[in-house]
């Protein structure tokens, strides 16, 4: 699932036991593998290959059984790590909580084992004389609910899905990637799979993965499922690319030609963008179930996508999510092979910094509603719906007036968890919405000062086209996007962006619309995406107009800070049961927003908070307001030349 660095080195952790325990190990260079100034951790771990078997038969119970060997070369104090920054999610959310039954053996006698008290996903103990290997035994109880991304529901009766950071222990005291591990599977009867990690051999249920690093074992998620389909997406190509489903339904896996060849188009399209590929295969991990979380987390070879059961048979469902997929895949180039400074670390339980998530998922972002629309997944019209909804968000944020952007990226891991209320007042993570205005915002910029003649595409070649076929992760600065900027469009960039990275105030900072030739306006009709969005969400959104989101069953999402709804007492978390002294529904609200356009009577809600009842009037009479895009008469069309497919 970032960020402007200043920092030419990662800071000190704050000292704990377990950094006693094993040597501390920071980052010596601006590139990932500096092989000559190795630091003394980046060396093979000299007890030798790790090997783990996962038990998925209890899937649909959400129980992983696994056993864990790991192989020790001395006796003595040992220090064990569960990772704990898990890459992409740009938090310290490895789901330690529901590792549960740990029992840790050598020679066969059970081991005392201590947490540590300043960092809990730290274990100590000590090898006895004369063992060769730590024996582990543990369950990994996959929550039934709640929880975030990894952490959050991941198995149904008919399939699972595994990150495998949840399944594995490691040595402190090593650079990740330098350590190596054997994964095992055993799948349920019947069910098939799907990971990047390349098979070894395989008997009746169970499947040996070849040995990889550590950092390529958390880095390769597996789905599995009784309903599997797997679509060849480069046919003929050297470097292959699947789209491999699983879902509870035989109905939920099928996918139309026209789905196909669109992302057929968008390998096309992404190639062309960049210029370059960063793996030896790559793999979707569609999981398509209601009884999942729903995100997207990006993998160097593969994504783990998952999303409601109708995302192929549903129009509104297919339309609202289409730049998923792309998203995930952009991280391959831009936040798996290319990587803030601050976000590469020697292993899975130092600190990670996410002041340049403007980049990592902003500038993912922006590419992804772009390759999305020149892959035609979307329309251009759908684009424009897009990206008006983004700018009219954008432009009601409130919270701007106290909290920049800059500030969302770098306390992305308290607002990746955050309550969900008052998020026009919080902003969160706004970083990926504003972050593609930022970066439409540049394009138009390289676009304006070359004449056409440069382009946000340049820039892509340049900065992730090089050693084309590795992964091996390059990180960078903000120093090196500045850089790289001004060889494609020479300008003051840092200026450029730092007034909008920074910017606090009640104006909307970026003006690419403007300059790619479109205007954001109003009118009383939703957009086709809108129509969309409220059909998958089952709300109606007020934000422009009343000042407040609602759901079909009138629990109030969100409130405008200091807006109409907000100044009659509206809250987040409030029920509306009554509008205008009749049953609440989506279509009578928004009649009672019509009709106070011609009224100057306030719009009256029965509302209930926890178990009181009161009535609120809304002193709003603008009508209904939905955001759309207009044509800027007379300037040249950017925005539109930026949405053509590639040749």
């Amino acid at each position: 699932m970032s960020s402007v660095s200043f920092r030419p080195l990662l800071a000190a952790l704050a000292v704990s036991a377990a950094l006693l325990a094993a040597p501390v190990l920071r980052a010596e260079s601006p590139v990932a593998a500096p092989l000559h100034h190795k630091h003394p951790s980046d060396h093979p771990y000299p007890g030798g290959t790790l090997r783990v078997h996962v038990d998925m038969t209890r899937a649909p119970e959400r129980i992983f059984d696994v056993r864990e060997t790991i192989p020790v070369a001395k006796a003595g104090d040992f220090t064990l790590y569960y990772p704990k920054w898990i890459p992409g999610e740009h938090a310290p959310t490895g789901p330690i909580n529901n590792i549960a039954g740990l029992i840790i053996k050598a020679n066969g006698k059970q081991l005392h084992w201590r947490r540590d008290l300043a960092d809990m996903y730290t274990l100590h103990l000590k090898v006895p004389e004369g063992a060769k290997a730590l024996d582990l035994s543990f369950q990994f109880l996959s929550p039934g609910d709640g929880g975030l991304f990894g952490a959050g529901p991941s198995t149904s009766n008919e399939l699972a899905d595994i990150e495998f950071n949840q399944v594995a222990f490691y040595p402190a005291g090593y650079y990740s990637r330098q350590v190596m591990i054997q994964p095992t599977v055993e799948l349920p009867t019947g069910w098939k799979f799907a990971s990047a990690l390349r098979v070894d051999h395989r008997s009746g249920n169970e499947v040996a993965f070849k040995p990889v690093s550590f950092n390529n074992f958390v880095d390769s998620p597996l789905i599995a499922g009784k309903y599997f389909t797997r679509v060849d997406l480069a046919p003929g190509a050297k470097v292959p690319v699947h789209l491999n489903i699983v879902g509870d339904t035989a109905d939920s896996v099928k996918i139309s030609k026209k789905q196909i060849d669109d992302h057929r188009n968008l390998v096309t399209q992404i190639l062309a963008l960049f210029g370059s590929h960063h793996y030896d295969h790559y793999n979707f991990l569609l999981t398509l179930s209601d009884h999942v979380d729903h995100f997207g987390l990006e993998h160097h070879q593969s994504s783990d996508d998952r999303l409601p059961s109708n995302y192929l048979t549903s129009k509104a469902m297919y339309l609202r999510v289409a730049t998923l997929m792309p998203h995930e895949w952009v991280h391959s180039w831009n936040g798996k092979f290319r990587r803030p400074y601050d976000l590469w670390t020697p292993n899975f339980n130092m600190v990670k910094r996410d002041d340049l998530l403007w980049v990592y998922e902003g500038l993912t972002d922006y590419w992804a509603g772009v390759l999305t629309t020149r892959s035609g997944l979307w329309t251009t019209q759908q684009y424009h719906d897009s990206i008006a909804g983004i700018a009219a968000a954008m432009a009601h944020r409130t919270g701007r007036t106290w909290r920049s952007l800059q500030d969302t990226a770098d306390a992305a891991p308290l607002t990746y968890a955050g309550a969900s209320g008052w998020s026009n007042w919080r902003r969160r993570t706004d970083f990926y919405p504003e972050g593609q205005l930022l970066w439409l915002d540049v394009d138009t910029k390289i676009r304006e000062l070359s004449h056409g003649r440069k382009s946000l595409d340049n820039f892509a070649h340049l900065f992730y086209g090089m050693d084309n076929g590795s992964y091996v992760t390059r990180t960078y600065t903000y120093q090196d996007v500045l850089d790289t900027l001004n060889k494609v469009q020479p300008y003051d960039w840092n200026t450029f962006l730092r007034k909008r990275l920074d910017y606090t105030g009640d104006q909307l900072p970026e003006t690419g619309l403007a300059r790619g030739g479109w205007k954001l306006v109003y009118t009383d009709q939703p957009s086709g995406l809108e129509k969309a969005t409220a059909a998958v969400s089952h709300g109606v959104n007020l934000a422009y107009s009343a000042g407040f989101s609602v759901s079909s069953s009138g629990h109030v999402y969100d409130v405008q800070w200091n807006g109409p709804a907000y100044k009659a007492g509206l809250v987040p978390g409030m029920t509306v049961v009554a509008v205008d002294g009749k049953d609440f529904d989506t279509d009578a609200l928004k009649h009672a927003v019509t009709a106070a356009k011609s009224d100057k009577a306030p719009i009256k809600l029965l509302v209930k908070n926890i178990d009181q009842y009161r009535t609120i009037a809304i002193d709003y009479h603008g009508g209904l307001r939905y955001a759309h895009l207009q044509r800027i008469k007379g300037t040249p069309d950017r925005l539109d030349k930026i949405l053509k497919a590639r040749k």
